[in-house]
């Protein structure tokens, strides 16, 4: 399993962008799709601490939020720190 999972629909542009953002630094993903398993979808909700929308990132078990906040991460130059600690 990789160390960043994102939860995801099908029709979501911010998913893609999040996923291409990933993929431009040669960051591996695992992805679970929450339109096709409301479980997935109601896990989603739990560890994301009820927030519906997608995508919800999660890096080392540990909840980033979406597409913006993980933009937001490597920005401010965190998004290394947070790949390469586990909490």
């Amino acid at each position: 399993m990789s160390e960043i999972l994102i939860y995801s629909t099908a029709a979501c542009p911010y998913c893609v962008a999040a996923k291409n953002f990933l993929a431009s630094r040669g960051l591996a993903y695992d992805e679970v799709r929450v339109d096709r398993d409301r479980t997935e979808f109601e896990t989603m909700l739990r560890r994301g601490g009820g927030r519906r929308t997608v995508p919800q990132i999660f890096i080392h078990d540990r909840h980033v939020g979406g597409y913006d906040d993980l933009v937001k991460l490597h920005r401010n130059g965190e998004l290394d720190s947070w790949l390469t600690h586990t909490p």
